[in-house]
């Protein structure tokens, strides 16, 4: 049975489905602005208490944000069939955070960092907007429209 045909094209996602998402993976993209431009990069994250928690380096960019920098995060997936997409984008601010219970907190929501080094800032991004879409995935001869054969 195909249930990817019974669903709607595009979903509109709640807070609630948002961060049952989020939950469900650990990598999303980070996106503030810098001087004149704007920064993106590839982080691993956990939710928790309705907030994210990164891990970065000293002397990092994420490490340097100023208290309260206004953020932007977007985290995507798949059903394993490859059929159903989802797509969640978090607004908020970042903070790095210094305070010995949140940094307990951030420890017990077993947040670890993927690449080696030393990574002990802990930023924590407080959302003030968030939503998601979830749409069926097209087939991909629903992207093209038909190609007429060409004479030799």
């Amino acid at each position: 049975m195909n249930s990817a045909a019974t669903e709607p094209e595009i979903k509109e996602l709640g807070v609630h489905d948002c961060w049952r998402y989020l939950r469900s993976t650990s990598l999303c993209r980070i996106a503030f602005t810098d001087g004149g431009g704007v920064e993106n990069y590839p982080v691993n994250f956990v939710p928790t208490n309705g907030t994210l928690l990164i891990r970065t380096g000293e002397g990092t960019k994420l490490a340097s944000l100023p208290d309260r920098k206004a953020v932007a995060v977007e985290a995507d997936g798949m059903n394993q069939y490859g059929t159903i997409a989802w797509s969640v984008i978090l607004k908020g601010h970042a903070m790095v955070v210094s305070d010995d219970e949140e940094i307990r907190d951030a420890m017990e929501a077993g947040l670890s960092p993927w690449q080696p080094g030393r990574k002990n800032v802990l930023v924590r991004i407080t959302p003030e907007d968030i939503n998601g879409r979830r749409f069926v995935i097209s087939a991909p001869t629903h992207w093209w429209p038909p190609r007429e054969p060409t004479a030799d």
